[in-house]
C-alpha cells in the first residue's frame, strides 16, 4: 500500500486545514477572553472557566493534530480521537455544571455541540485514514 504520507487523501487534507484553523480561531478567542481586558471578558458573559481554559488549551492539540493529519502521521489519528473524546468530556462536565444551576451562556451549549461533532468527524476520517495507510508512517 502506498503511505498516507506519499499520497494523502482528500478528506485528509480538508480536515487537516479545519483542524488548524478551528484551532488558531480558538486560541485566538479563548486567549482574548483569557488574556484580554476586562471588556472581553464582560463581553464573554457567563463564560465557565473550565470549559474556557480546555478549549484553550485544546487549541493547541487541534493545531498540532491538523499539522500530523497533513504530514499523514499515524499519531495524529489518536491525537484527534483524544480531542474528540476530552471535548465530549469536558461537554459532559459542562452539563452537570448547568444542571447544578451554574451560570452559562447558551451559546456555549452550540459552541460545545458543534466542537464535539468537528473532532468526533476528524477522528473518524483520520482512524480511516490509518486503516488505508495500512503499515505505521512516522
Amino acid at each position: 500500500m502506498t503511505p498516507v504520507r506519499q499520497r494523502p487523501r482528500m478528506a485528509m487534507r480538508i480536515a487537516a486545514v479545519v483542524a488548524v484553523a478551528f484551532g488558531l480561531l480558538t486560541l485566538k478567542e479563548g486567549g482574548t477572553i483569557l488574556f484580554g481586558s476586562a471588556a472581553a471578558r464582560a463581553a464573554a458573559g457567563h463564560y465557565v472557566p473550565f470549559v474556557l481554559w480546555f478549549n484553550f488549551f485544546a487549541g493547541f492539540a487541534y493545531v498540532a493534530a491538523g499539522i500530523g493529519l497533513w504530514l499523514g502521521r499515524r499519531w495524529a489519528a489518536g491525537l484527534a480521537i483524544a480531542i474528540a473524546m476530552a471535548t465530549a468530556v469536558t461537554f459532559a462536565a459542562f452539563g452537570v455544571h448547568v444542571q447544578s444551576g451554574g451560570a452559562f451562556e447558551p451559546r456555549t451549549v452550540v459552541a460545545m455541540s458543534l466542537r464535539t461533532l468537528v473532532w468526533v468527524v476528524i477522528s473518524i476520517i483520520a482512524w480511516r485514514g490509518v486503516l488505508r495507510a495500512g503499515a505505521e508512517v512516522q
